[in-house]
């Protein structure tokens, strides 16, 4: 159901694009973005003048009089909202960058103001990658790249802080690749934004440790790498195997203890035995009138 969902909003977002908005009431030079492919509503006055026109460059785009807007207006897209003076432009392309200049009459038709606004149309960042590497000294470089966006602005964080230079070795907050001195770790973030967008990348960095070894196929190798991913030189496990002749040995020698010690016993019994016997026979006593 989640992924449904999740595919809903993702059609959802190709489909009707990024919106802006840009208030320009009271305003004359000011400057608006809208995203390529979405929409930018237009903030002009409170509410519907009673005559004025929009025009792109030369071209006028909506007139509005009595009411009611003149019929050659595009619908799909141009439309506005009299009761709060909102001008929506739909479907942006790179050609709606332009100036757009707004006039508003009296019945009598003077002139009673006169603007003119800058709309800068943007690809937006679609996506962040970040890729890091062990430089030659252990220090680490970190890249921080996007797809799509059109001058795309990039700040970086550690550790929910901004980046000093007790942790930079070169580049700085504001750039789009840099590098952290050794046993630099923590949480790292990069932002990527432009006036149409806004994507982060976070990913957890560990310090650098350098390693000589030799791995599985007797390649020497020193290089410096991440010691928490390093499958480079992995320790030889102990070889818990017994050799056979050791067990053949060892159960020879058990035999022999044990034939040995049951010959022992045997003779034990036997010389115990024959005490036994000596000891039951009744010797002779001299009578002594017999005796000399």
């Amino acid at each position: 159901m989640e992924a449904v969902v999740g595919l809903l909003v993702m059609l959802l977002a190709v489909s009707h694009g990024v919106e802006t908005t840009c208030d320009v009431r009271q305003k004359d030079g000011a400057q608006c973005y809208g995203a390529l492919g979405g929409t930018v509503d237009l903030q002009l006055m409170d509410r519907a003048a009673e005559i004025f026109s929009i025009t792109k460059n030369t071209t006028t785009i909506l007139r509005w009089k009595n009411n009611k807007i003149s019929p050659n207006i595009k619908a799909d897209k141009y439309s506005f909202t009299p009761s709060d003076g909102m001008l929506r432009i739909s479907n942006l392309i790179r050609s709606d960058t332009d100036d757009y200049t707004l006039q508003i009459r009296n019945s009598d038709g003077a002139l009673l103001e006169n603007r003119t606004l800058r709309l800068s149309i943007q690809a937006p960042v679609s996506s962040v990658r970040l890729v890091t590497e062990c430089l030659s000294q252990g220090e680490m470089r970190v890249s921080c790249s996007s797809e799509g966006g059109d001058s795309p602005q990039y700040s970086w964080t550690l550790d929910g802080h901004t980046l000093t230079e007790d942790k930079l070795l070169s580049g700085n907050h504001e750039t789009d690749s840099i590098t952290l001195r050794q046993d630099v770790e923590g949480v790292l973030r990069c932002s990527v934004n432009n006036h149409v967008s806004h994507f982060e990348k976070y990913q957890r960095i560990f310090t650098c440790v350098f390693i000589n070894c030799t791995d599985s196929n007797e390649r020497r190798i020193t290089q410096w790498v991440f010691a928490a991913t390093n499958t480079l030189c992995v320790e030889p496990t102990t070889d818990t195997t017994v050799d056979p002749s050791l067990i053949c040995g060892l159960q020879t020698a058990v035999a022999a203890l044990l034939f040995i010690g049951i010959a022992a016993y045997f003779a034990w019994r036997k010389n115990k035995s024959q005490r036994a016997e000596g000891s039951a026979v009744p010797q002779e006593r001299e009578d002594p009138e017999t005796s000399v």
